[in-house]
């Protein structure tokens, strides 16, 4: 080890030692560790009119009763939503991207004038596209939040925060993600893989996801496929302000940083693994039970790799079960309810109903054993990312755009919230408190 290798290693190793806080002084200050209160609900930080996240009842001793879950969306609760499109066999992202945007939804002429604003808005500059098939590595989120740094430097009024100025790089950024996903993964497979390099353009007639599966593969896409997508970027387009990327855009954007800075950032956040990332926990998980359990009809054999990945004593040692459970929700994640339903459509079109049926079984059998193992301490459901990964197989998408997926859904809602934190009246810059609890010390 040379002298700058043991100076780093030196470094961090006291840096382990000055990072240590005794948790008990968390208790005895009143700490909500993560922004949570002690009952797991979230610390009340703000007021907003864009979404509501509903999976549980607060009763009047404080105490907290289960219940399905429901996603509202300006008011609307989403199932109404969503179950209209799915009636009428039509996509529906755009008319709720209007709806999150202004808070209203469209009229007919309203929809189709905000459609063609989207694909006008579509296409990339030149010298863009350019620098995304010039970018090197492999990590496509990472191209998008350099992406949506560089779209700064082609605004010509990128500072300004005034209400028709947010709307516009609003309606820019939604038009803009699908085709900057799409030429990114392309040019990553072109690169990683030796295939051929298609940098597609948008078609006019097409939804943003018929738009972003031609841009992706080509022609080749069913009608079910495009609506299924569909479906999944409704779902992902807004969850409330306290989760976390959202969180972080409304906190970079009361400091009145541009929306470019505030986006990537909120990009940032997303990629972490316990938040956006999730989607591929659960994919792997999957494909390792797939690969472990040799009979997929037998619930006492998924029960027991199940105990055992309890136990950490197989799979990655965190002892759980990715796809299981979530901060709100409780009896249901009504996100999950809707995707399962076109997972099941899809999977008969697709002949694999065989896996659908081992992640339907899987789902019923791990809820039951983690009850078994730990206890009934809190009500569990499936979450929306325990078939996002099936759903994104069964459609062809590849696994390394699977969280860029979720920012192209959600930063409709990311707009909405910098768009709400910027302009209701008597905004402040979020500044919580963190209290030093180190001891004073003296110059020898």
């Amino acid at each position: 080890m040379d002298r700058k290798d043991y100076l780093i290693y030196k470094l961090s190793d006291e840096m382990k030692a000055c990072t240590k806080i005794d948790s008990e002084l968390f208790r005895k200050m009143d700490v909500k560790r993560g922004l949570r209160n002690e009952d797991g609900t979230g610390v009340l930080v703000g007021l907003t009119n864009i979404g509501n996240v509903v999976g549980y009842k607060r009763n009047e001793d404080g105490t907290l009763d289960p219940v399905e879950g429901k996603l509202f969306f300006r008011g609307y609760e989403v199932k109404d939503l969503c179950r209209r499109f799915l009636d009428e066999k039509r996509t529906g992202f755009e008319e709720v991207a209007y709806l999150l945007l202004s808070g209203q939804l469209p009229d007919e002429e309203e929809l189709r004038d905000f459609k063609g604003l989207i694909y006008d808005n579509m296409p990339l500059e030149h010298q863009m596209v350019m620098h995304i098939i010039e970018l090197e590595g492999n990590d496509i989120m990472n191209i998008l939040a350099r992406s949506v740094m560089e779209l700064y430097t082609f605004d010509s009024n990128p500072d300004d925060t005034s209400r028709e100025n947010l709307m516009r790089q609003s309606i820019e950024l939604c038009s803009k993600f699908p085709t900057i996903i799409a030429y990114a993964y392309n040019m990553y497979r072109h690169k990683e893989h030796g295939r051929t390099l298609h940098l597609r353009h948008p078609q006019e007639n097409f939804s943003i996801a018929e738009n972003f599966l031609y841009m992706l593969k080509g022609p080749d896409f069913s009608r079910l496929e495009a609506r299924t997508l569909d479906l999944l970027m409704i779902l992902h387009a807004e969850h409330g302000g306290g989760n976390n990327s959202t969180f972080t855009v409304r906190v970079t954007s009361s400091s009145g940083t541009d929306t470019y800075s505030s986006i990537a950032a909120g990009i940032g956040s997303l990629k972490g693994p316990k938040h956006g990332g999730a989607n591929i926990k659960v994919a792997d998980m999957i494909q390792h039970l797939r690969d472990n359990i040799k009979n997929w009809a037998d619930e006492e054999e998924i029960s027991q790799y199940l105990e055992k990945i309890l136990r950490k004593e197989v799979y990655d040692g965190t002892g759980l079960i990715y796809g299981i459970g979530h901060a709100v929700y409780t009896k249901s994640d009504p996100r999950a309810v809707l995707l399962k339903e076109l997972a099941r459509q899809l999977a008969q079109e697709k002949d694999r109903m065989y896996e659908f049926e081992f992640l339907e079984r899987l789902e019923k059998v791990a809820i039951e054993t983690i009850y078994r193992v730990k206890g009934k301490g809190k009500t569990l459901c499936a979450n929306v990312d325990f078939y996002s990964g099936l759903v994104y197989d069964f459609i062809g998408i590849p696994r390394e755009i699977y969280t860029p997926l979720f920012a192209m859904s959600r930063i409709v809602g990311w707009c909405a919230h910098r768009n709400e934190e910027l302009n209701f009246e008597g905004r402040r810059i979020i500044r919580p408190a963190y209290r030093c609890v180190t001891e004073e010390k003296t110059m020898e």
